[in-house]
């Protein structure tokens, strides 16, 4: 049988469905896996994806033709029946499952398997070839229990409280920040302060119903306020910006799986890491393979080769899609 999935210029292409998943370039019909910058852009023709992640595709890619669609419910694309289902990723990530002729492919998009307060799990979906990401594809990756994490933030605050510092927290602001404020809540009451960069995509998860810790904007405090003792969550791109400069004396740190190597932490400047990631580490991207029985696997962004040797090894034929994705985490 002819692949379901094949590597094209503008990105994963379903020939048999007449579309892409996740195009890095125009095309006529796009069936997108999350709201990632690396996942979702501008110019496709029609929108297909998961209906509890279209508020922010709205909010990223603006007016589009959108075509939202219910975990789990089929829909046809050209001769292909095409499902969308829980990845665990970010709020309305989604797998793509491509049923041809009783063949079934599962392209993953961005997932992982620990408990995330604020998405669907994944859902594991038996399928004959699985495209899986590979971000954290090393062994060295593995990750501790975000409550502990989300614990040791706070008393890190609190250190710094100590010390009349701010704790300023780095964190991406799409799926990262949400998380850590939803997970943050179960250990304190006292609000984070935001970057407008976080605020905007917190309001849509807030208004998803999802519970996170209280949170103010740091926009809206007074000039030459004092933030000492305080948690402010802001993106990598403010670090070293002008904006740093409200706050007069601080402690920084950043939340991120690449934070399970020391020496990434010290090469960024950062006084403190906390692993967080919402990507599968390395026994959840085995595990992941197994369960879903897969017989091929095609593995795509990241640290392919350890991932693509090791399951080879096990018996299971595997190769590599070199994909224009980043890693958002």
């Amino acid at each position: 049988m002819t692949d379901l999935i094949v590597l094209r210029p503008e990105g994963l292409y379903c020939p048999a469905g007449d579309f892409h998943i996740d195009p890095w370039r125009p095309v006529p019909r796009a069936v997108i896996t999350h709201g990632h910058g690396d996942h979702a852009r501008t110019g496709m023709g029609d929108y297909h994806a998961a209906a509890p992640g279209l508020p922010i595709l709205q909010w990223r890619l603006g007016a589009q033709a959108y075509h939202p669609h219910a975990y789990g419910d089929a829909f046809a694309l050209g001769d292909a029946r095409v499902s969308l289902h829980p990845a665990g990723h970010v709020l309305g990530s989604a797998q793509v499952r491509i049923e041809v002729d009783g063949e079934v492919w599962v392209a993953s998009g961005d997932y992982k398997r620990q408990h995330d307060p604020t998405c669907a799990p994944l859902e594991v979906v038996p399928c004959d070839v699985f495209i899986t990401e590979a971000t954290f594809g090393l062994p060295i990756y593995r990750w501790p229990d975000t409550a502990e994490v989300a614990r040791g933030i706070v008393a890190w605050r609190e250190e710094c409280a100590a010390r009349g510092e701010t704790a300023i927290l780095y964190c991406y602001a799409l799926g990262k920040a949400q998380r850590l404020l939803a997970e943050l809540a179960a250990h304190t009451d006292r609000p984070a302060f935001l970057h407008g960069a976080i605020d905007t995509g917190t309001t849509i998860y807030r208004d998803a119903g999802i519970p996170m810790l209280g949170t103010r904007r740091v926009a809206d405090e007074a000039r030459g306020g004092d933030f000492a003792g305080e948690l402010v969550l802001a993106p990598p791109s403010a670090a070293g910006s002008p904006w740093i400069r409200r706050f007069r004396k601080a402690q920084q740190g950043f939340a991120s799986g690449w934070m399970r190597i020391r020496g990434n932490r010290r090469r960024r400047n950062y006084d403190r890491g906390f692993v967080v990631s919402d990507h599968a580490d390395w026994p959840a991207l085995l595990r992941t393979v197994r369960e879903t029985g897969a017989r091929r696997v095609i593995a795509t962004h990241g640290a392919t080769d350890a991932l693509v040797r090791a399951l080879n090894d096990a018996g299971i034929a595997t190769g590599v899609f070199r994909t224009d994705y980043g890693g958002d985490d």
